[in-house]
């Protein structure tokens, strides 16, 4: 059952429950956390457009694909859709792990133009 078990028209007719139930069977047995976050963004989509509450739809399996999986190019590109499901510490947290060389590099880059900018005034000084 590794194929995608719902469409579009599935994601925008059926009601809050049986898409949980179904979309938690899918990533029980795929652990695809690739189209599992596909299939919730359209249901955050859904729930701009519809007057129906799809909001914070499996909060706690986006919780465990995003803090406890591997981290992928698929999560780096859509984490920040999933914002409101954090705390603010747990957000810092996700986005160094999703992000860990580059904030490596932010931090050696900072850390060289302080350095860089203390060198530069001392080497043009006038006596």
């Amino acid at each position: 059952m590794t194929e995608h078990t719902l469409n579009y028209q599935q994601l925008f007719q059926l009601q809050r429950s049986t898409l949980e139930t179904r979309i938690s069977n899918y990533y029980d047995e795929s652990r695809d956390s690739k189209n599992t976050i596909k299939y919730l963004i359209a249901l955050q989509i859904r729930d701009e457009l519809s007057s129906k509450d799809f909001s914070y739809v499996l909060g706690g399996l986006v919780r465990h694909i995003f803090l406890e999986t591997k981290s992928t190019r698929a999560l780096r590109r859509y984490y920040y859709l999933f914002r409101e499901y954090f705390a603010l510490d747990e957000w810092k947290l996700l986005t160094s792990r999703l992000f860990a060389i580059t904030m490596f590099v932010a931090e050696k880059i900072s850390k060289l133009k302080d350095q860089f900018a203390k060198l530069v005034p001392e080497t043009f000084s006038v006596p």
